[in-house]
């Protein structure tokens, strides 16, 4: 029988090495590596895609991850973010403003701390004290009053004209209770200030008239502190302004602009002016 017809009836390993598939098998070999050689590209190819759109979505999750972190995050900064607080103070305070001569600054400053309990028992408290910028031993001392009833007994009380005499108070006291109803607490690099009293037609039409020209003030070196007017009547006004530029502020004080100022505004008196410089805060 042929070696060829064997081939068709065994197997393939009994025949290897016939002449017929002496020359049959490389291509045999041969396709079957292309095969293999193709499942492996295309299995190559597959991965490699499979990869990247993982690569892909995992890169976009991120991105979006990493977006709305830094949302997030720049939501938690702008409400974490305070606004500075103001330094208008608007609600009434009832104060004690007192102003004397003194027969030496540094015993009389020594013996008004002393005193603090018994400012205290009538709800006093210290404010500011201030010195004339003109006369050093004339002083003014302004107090803030938990009780304005209890405040007018204490100005009354033998107490304190005791504790003036050891002070060393010279003459009579000037004692004013006001009510102040706008204040600024801001610091300023200035500690001068000028306090202003005087009557008006009225309050509220004068306040209106002044706050008009506050520009007009600050131009001339002036800053608004303080407003307000007698505890028991608002005719009498007190105002309270910082004096940044000295030269400029006395000359818009004698000008012809204020006096046009004052006139429109209702002030009916000649202004009585107190300019200090603030040598204690409390």
């Amino acid at each position: 029988m042929p070696w060829e017809h064997i081939v068709l009836k065994k197997e393939v390993h009994l025949i290897l090495f016939t002449p017929l598939y002496t020359f049959r098998l490389p291509t045999i070999l041969k396709k079957s590596n292309l095969q293999t050689m193709n499942k492996l590209r295309f299995t190559t190819i597959f991965y490699a895609s499979f990869v990247f759109v993982l690569s892909s979505c995992g890169s976009n999750q991120s991105n979006e991850s990493t977006e709305g972190t830094t949302a997030d995050s720049t939501a938690s900064v702008s409400n974490d973010s305070t606004t500075a607080a103001s330094t208008i103070v608007n609600t009434p305070q009832n104060m004690m403003v007192v102003t004397h001569r003194v027969a030496n600054f540094s015993k009389w400053k020594a013996s008004y701390d002393s005193n603090d309990s018994l400012r205290l028992a009538f709800g006093v408290h210290s404010y500011v004290i201030g010195r004339s910028i003109e006369d050093t031993n004339m002083v003014m001392v302004a107090v803030k009053l938990d009780d304005l009833d209890k405040a007018k007994t204490f100005s009354k009380d033998p107490g304190l004209k005791k504790a003036m005499q050891n002070g060393g108070v010279v003459g009579a006291p000037n004692i004013q209770f006001t009510t102040m109803v706008y204040q600024d607490t801001a610091t300023l690099n200035t500690d001068i200030r000028s306090r202003t009293t005087f009557t008006v037609k009225d309050f509220e039409s004068w306040r209106k008239s002044f706050e008009s020209h506050k520009q007009t003030r600050i131009d001339n070196g002036l800053t608004d502190r303080a407003v307000g007017h007698d505890a028991n009547d608002d005719h009498k006004v007190t105002l309270v302004v910082a004096v940044n530029d000295t030269a400029k502020a006395q000359a818009y004080w004698k000008s012809d602009l204020l006096k046009q100022q004052r006139a429109e505004s209702g002030v009916t008196s000649q202004p009585q002016r107190f300019v200090y410089r603030v040598v204690q805060r409390y």
